[in-house]
């Protein structure tokens, strides 16, 4: 199957390379789908997105795997599509609701000026709001070894660093693949590329 990966915020398609080789050797075909946030917004990136999955649904079933901020792009480009749904969509710590971190963080300046659109959707929850969940199947993979305690922000909630399993769930009844990764690497994880290599089929 065709798979395309959608990279986080602040990274690039280079930081999906492991996961990608992976996926190679299972016997997918991959392609990568790469932005910067400071020089587009939200929704031109989303808009980009839709062409290549439009694009990419032209040659047969096609599927998805996604880290951070590449899940939401990948729902803003699928909404309403004109064009086949992915066989599946596998999201690495997706942030499906507002995370905190990206309201804390979206009150520092620099933060505001690198992430543009991309921030302020993130750290307000009317955005979350209004986007539609996925149509197709998909499965959801979080990390569980960020801080817990009276000093985390997370408290005593299961996190990545950056993301707590509450902001993971797309529905409420969603069940959610729990590995002991960190939020920016886990990608490069054995257990986790073979839980999205399972995942896709």
């Amino acid at each position: 199957m065709n798979i395309l990966l959608v990279h986080g915020l602040g990274r690039t398609p280079l930081s999906l390379w492991s996961m990608s080789s992976a996926l190679r050797k299972a016997g997918h075909k991959t392609e990568f789908f790469g932005y910067t946030t400071v020089l587009q917004s939200f929704d031109e990136i989303a808009l980009r997105l839709r062409d290549r999955l439009r694009s990419l649904a032209t040659l047969g079933p096609y599927g998805l795997v996604t880290h951070s901020m590449g899940s939401i792009l990948t729902r803003a480009a699928l909404a309403n599509a004109d064009f086949p749904q992915p066989e599946h969509v596998v999201m690495l710590a997706p942030p499906n609701s507002s995370p905190r971190a990206a309201r804390i963080a979206n009150q520092l300046p620099p933060f505001r000026w690198f992430a543009n659109q991309s921030g302020e959707n993130m750290a307000n929850p009317k955005f979350y709001s209004q986007l539609p969940a996925l149509e197709c199947p998909y499965t959801l993979i979080a990390g569980t070894s960020g801080p817990t305690g009276s000093l985390s922000p997370f408290r005593n909630e299961v996190n990545d660093l950056i993301v707590g399993i509450s902001e993971i769930r797309m529905r409420p009844d969603d069940s959610v693949i729990e590995l002991p990764a960190l939020h920016s690497f886990m990608m490069n994880r054995e257990d986790v590329q073979k839980a999205t290599i399972s995942a896709l089929g």
